[in-house]
């Protein structure tokens, strides 16, 4: 190969370098840098839709994004806190609300898609200091532990009854309750709780019919070990 046709190892970098470091200013300093940047919508260019919902009886006009969800919708722009937001994938029911008499998954339910719509939460079941014989319920049967599912439990538990499917076989109520799910396993009390207001039990405290065996007996003092002999 001629001398003058070798390119050095470091010559080859450095002319590598420079040709890099040139490419990128130019990218930085060219128009469609700046066409990007403009084209990235601000909070105030972002779509909004006008929707009116009758929610537990009251009236509201509201302004919001048209991808909000019913679930954000109650919990960010009114401050309806007791419907829960659990996995947000409608796969835990904690969520659940009640739309025009039937119970949805809210955190699927775009805000948009229910103007004129009534809904219904668990903060409009009672009346005052009065709650509703579902709540009452859940309270005399100790259908809940942590709590944080049951204001969608008692959603769908209300629901459940408004459908027919309490009074029947317990297998049918667990059934169309299954899609709540309650991560600290209070599912016997909490079918307890539905069907004594559907009527298909009588009203009484699950626990009441537990029988307690004591073992009080096995654990007395052994009376010749007290002697010492």
């Amino acid at each position: 190969m001629p001398e003058s046709s070798f390119v050095g190892r470091r010559t080859f970098l450095k002319s590598a370098g420079i040709a890099t470091v040139g490419s990128a200013a130019a990218s930085a300093e060219s128009p469609q840098s700046d066409d990007a940047s403009a084209a990235t919508p601000s909070l105030d260019d972002r779509p909004t839709v006008e929707i009116e919902l009758n929610i537990n009886g009251k009236p509201h006009r509201l302004v919001v994004d048209s991808r909000t969800t019913l679930v954000d919708l109650l919990r960010e722009n009114l401050a309806m806190f007791g419907t829960k937001k659990g996995c947000d994938h409608g796969a835990c029911g904690a969520c659940t609300v009640h739309q025009n008499g039937r119970r949805v998954l809210s955190c699927l339910t775009l805000a948009a898609t229910l103007d004129g719509a009534d809904i219904r939460t668990i903060e409009g079941l009672s009346s005052g200091d009065r709650l509703h014989p579902m709540q009452e319920a859940f309270l005399r049967c100790d259908a809940y532990q942590c709590g944080y599912c049951t204001p969608g439990q008692i959603m769908s538990a209300i629901a459940c009854i408004d459908e027919g499917h309490a009074k029947q076989s317990v297998e049918e109520t667990r059934e169309w309750m299954s899609g709540n799910l309650c991560r600290c396993s209070a599912y016997p009390n909490i079918v307890a709780a539905v069907r004594q207001t559907a009527g298909a039990e009588p009203r009484r405290d699950p626990a009441a019919a537990v029988t307690v065996i004591s073992n009080a007996a096995d654990k007395q003092p052994n009376s010749q070990a007290e002697s010492g002999s």
